[in-house]
C-alpha cells in the first residue's frame, strides 16, 4: 500500500520550519497521524516576508530539508507552502445570480455563477495580486440569510458574500521559486494564518467567535472566526523585533543585548525591571490596538466570546495575555499545540508547518495539483455558512 505522507513548509523571517507527517490506518483506532521528522534552519534573505536574497532563502530551505530527510529517512520531493508576510491581504465582495431552473431550485451552476459574480466585483483589487483562497461567508436567498449550504433550496435571487485572501503575485512566485530551487515541488499554498488555525483552534472556538493572533519577528498576522467561518485574514507590519528595538533604544545597548534582555537572559542593576516591562507593554499595547481597530471595522454581529488566542515566537514576551485582555476587552490566552510529547515539535510556533502537512493529507500528495482541487474543496467545506 502506498504511504500517505505530506510535508508542510513555513518560511519565516527568522526561521524555516518543515514538518513531515504520515497518515496511518488502524482498524481499531481509525486514522492515526505520525510525525516522521522536522527541520529547522536559520532564515536568511527575508524582510517582512519579502525575499531580498533568493539564494540565501534557498540555502536555508535546503538546510531544513537536509534535517528532515536525515530524521524521516525519506527523500523530500514535494510539499505544501505557507504564504505570509505583509503582502498578505483580504478583499470582500458580494455576488448574485438569478436562479436558472424553472422550478427555482438552486443548483451547483447557480452557486458557481454567484461566486464568479463576487470575484468579478472584487477583481479591480486583484491587480498584481494572486488569490490564495476564495471563501463564502454568507448566502442569502431573496434577501434572507441561509443557514448552511443553499444547494437544493428554492428561490428567485441568490446572493453570496465572499472573503478573498490575496498576496502579491511577485512575492508568491519568488517564495515558490526559492522552494523549487531547493528541489522541492510546491503542490499548493495556504495563507499562514489559516494554516495555523487548522491546528490551534477547536470547533467550539471557531463557532463562538475568536481571533488567532500570530506574533512573528516582523509581523502580526490574525485570522478572525465567527460561526465557524474565517471572516477576516490580516497582517500588520509590527512584530517582536520591534520590542527588541525599543529596548535597545531605551537602554542604549546593542540589539544582541536587547534581545537577551527581552527574553530575560540578561539582568542586573543597569536594567530596571520596571522600565523593561514598560517598554514591552507599550509596544504590545500598540499591537493590540491595531487588532482592536481592525476588529471594530469588520461589522460583526456581536463580540467574540472565545476571545483572542496568541501564538508565534513573540507570544511568550511579558504579560502578553493580560495586556491583550485589557486592550481588547476579550478573554485572552496563549495557544497550545496539542500533540504527542515524543516529537520534536515543542510549541505552537510549529503550528503553521504542522497544519499545512495535515491539510496535505486530505488529498494525494503524489498527484498533480489539478487533481488536488477536490481535496482543497473538502478542506474549505468546513467554512460554509
Amino acid at each position: 500500500m502506498k504511504r500517505r505522507i505530506a510535508t508542510g513548509i513555513d518560511i519565516g523571517t527568522y526561521q524555516v520550519k518543515m514538518v513531515v507527517v504520515e497518515e496511518l490506518s488502524d482498524k481499531r483506532r481509525g486514522r492515526q497521524l505520525r510525525i516522521l521528522g522536522t527541520g529547522l534552519a536559520e532564515s536568511k534573505g527575508l524582510r517582512h516576508g519579502y525575499i531580498i536574497n533568493k539564494e540565501e532563502v534557498s540555502a536555508s530551505i535546503r538546510e531544513a530539508k537536509r534535517q528532515v530527510e536525515s530524521v524521516a529517512r525519506i527523500p523530500l520531493r514535494a510539499g505544501f507552502l505557507a504564504v505570509g508576510g505583509i503582502s498578505l491581504d483580504e478583499a470582500h465582495a458580494t455576488g448574485f445570480t438569478i436562479i436558472s431552473r424553472a422550478d427555482q431550485e438552486i443548483t451547483t451552476l447557480d452557486l458557481e455563477k454567484a461566486g464568479r459574480s463576487a470575484r468579478e466585483a472584487a477583481a479591480p483589487g486583484f491587480l498584481n495580486r494572486h488569490v490564495l483562497h476564495s471563501i463564502p461567508i454568507e448566502y442569502r436567498i431573496d434577501g434572507a440569510k441561509v443557514l448552511g449550504d443553499p444547494f437544493g433550496m428554492k428561490g428567485v435571487r441568490l446572493e453570496v458574500d465572499y472573503l478573498f485572501v490575496t498576496c502579491l503575485a511577485q512575492h508568491e512566485e519568488a517564495l515558490a521559486g526559492a522552494v523549487e530551487d531547493a528541489d522541492i515541488e510546491v503542490i499548493d499554498q495556504m495563507a499562514s494564518p489559516l494554516a495555523g488555525s487548522y491546528v490551534l483552534l477547536d470547533g467550539d472556538q471557531k463557532m463562538k467567535g475568536c481571533v488567532l493572533a500570530d506574533i512573528g519577528a516582523e509581523t502580526v498576522s490574525i485570522v478572525v472566526y465567527d460561526e465557524n467561518i474565517p471572516i477576516s485574514v490580516k497582517v500588520f507590519p509590527m512584530g517582536s523585533s520591534h520590542i527588541t528595538d525599543d529596548i535597545a533604544l531605551g537602554f542604549r545597548i546593542s540589539l544582541e543585548e536587547a534581545e537577551r534582555v527581552k527574553l530575560g537572559r540578561l539582568s542586573g542593576a543597569m536594567y530596571s525591571r520596571k522600565k523593561i516591562d514598560d517598554l514591552i507593554a507599550s509596544r504590545l499595547v500598540t499591537m493590540f490596538t491595531l487588532i482592536d481597530k481592525h476588529l471594530k471595522s469588520l461589522n460583526r454581529r456581536g463580540p467574540l466570546p472565545a476571545g483572542i488566542i496568541i501564538s508565534g515566537g513573540g507570544a511568550g514576551v511579558g504579560s502578553i495575555s493580560d495586556i491583550a485582555r485589557g486592550s481588547l476587552k476579550l478573554p485572552a490566552r496563549l495557544a497550545e499545540l496539542r500533540i504527542s510529547a515524543d516529537t520534536k515539535i515543542r510549541d505552537a510556533t510549529w503550528a503553521v508547518a504542522y497544519g499545512l502537512a495535515l491539510w496535505g493529507l486530505t488529498g494525494d500528495t503524489n498527484t498533480q495539483k489539478k487533481n488536488l482541487l477536490a481535496s482543497f474543496r473538502k478542506f474549505f467545506q468546513q467554512f460554509l455558512p
